[in-house]
């Protein structure tokens, strides 16, 4: 490898920013891809992608919005193409479970030629805390298209470790881990466990889902994100997940985070509002 810096693309997202934050740590330097980085990174602009690439060793890819969506696989395949033109063969890829089109985009990593290890993760517990499901739980009412689907929520901070060694240890080249948490829950039981950890009652309500994208609607939000989440709630959660793997101890030699942890390490914030 020709550079020095590690390329961590969408480096102020869930997990970009944790992988920052554990390289740095380990005075390992860090370039943040984004739109507003230095240089900027814009997956929507493949001419900003040779310069941000330039003069780095490996590279952390989260592809915005998400390889749910058709035009994912072609865009890391050339991200790839890109990054080893620049000389950057290592590249560890962030992917999501039982989605058809993430598995295009982990087909076109693993064709590329490059170096690289895959992440496929199931839902993330911070998606209640840093993501649209924290509105509703703040407002103390969530409804969504999920009734009786479990799913194995991942610690976001597990996730950021086995990126980091995976970005660090050569012995992690060409594997690919599902991540996902210790046990399974279901919605409802996600928000309970954060209701007793921030010491609030919140209600949840299973609702149908076209019900659920015209909430969405006329909250305005946007158009892509709204498709987004109608995808991952209608196509994914379809009970195809429900099952658990060993990919966190298989990286890393220790067992995952469960879903209580993080609502106890995370309540204390107050981002829930009040907490025991």
């Amino acid at each position: 490898m020709t550079g020095t810096e590690t390329l961590i693309v969408g480096g102020t997202g869930k997990t970009g920013r944790r992988v920052a934050e554990r390289l740095m740590a380990h005075g390992m330097p860090v370039r943040v891809g984004s739109r507003n980085g230095t240089p900027p990174f814009d997956w929507e602009d493949r001419a900003t992608w040779s310069a941000a690439l330039a003069g780095t060793r490996a590279s952390y890819v989260t592809y915005y919005p998400d390889l749910a969506l058709p035009d994912a696989a072609e865009a890391i395949a050339a991200f790839a193409d890109t990054a080893l033109l620049a000389g950057t063969r290592r590249l560890v890829l962030l992917s999501g479970r039982g989605e058809p089109g993430a598995q295009r985009a982990e087909q076109a990593l693993q064709a590329s030629g490059a170096d690289g290890t895959i992440l496929r993760c199931s839902w993330f517990g911070q998606n209640f805390s840093e993501s649209f499901l924290l509105e509703p739980i703040l407002a103390g009412d969530v409804a969504l298209p999920a009734d009786r689907i479990r799913e194995p929520f991942v610690d976001a901070e597990d996730v950021a470790d086995v990126a980091a060694a995976a970005l660090v240890d050569d012995s992690h080249i060409g594997r690919l881990y599902e991540l996902t948490g210790p046990r399974l829950l279901s919605f409802a039981e996600a928000i309970a466990e954060i209701a007793k950890a921030s010491g609030r009652t919140i209600n949840y309500r299973a609702v149908d889902a076209t019900a659920f994208v015209a909430g969405l609607e006329a909250a305005g939000l946007p158009g892509d994100l709204i498709e987004l989440v109608r995808l991952l709630f209608t196509e994914v959660l379809d009970g195809s997940n429900e099952y658990l793997t060993h990919g966190v101890f298989e990286a890393l030699g220790r067992p995952p985070r469960d879903f209580a942890d993080y609502a106890r390490a995370t309540a204390p914030s107050g981002i829930w509002g009040t907490s025991k």
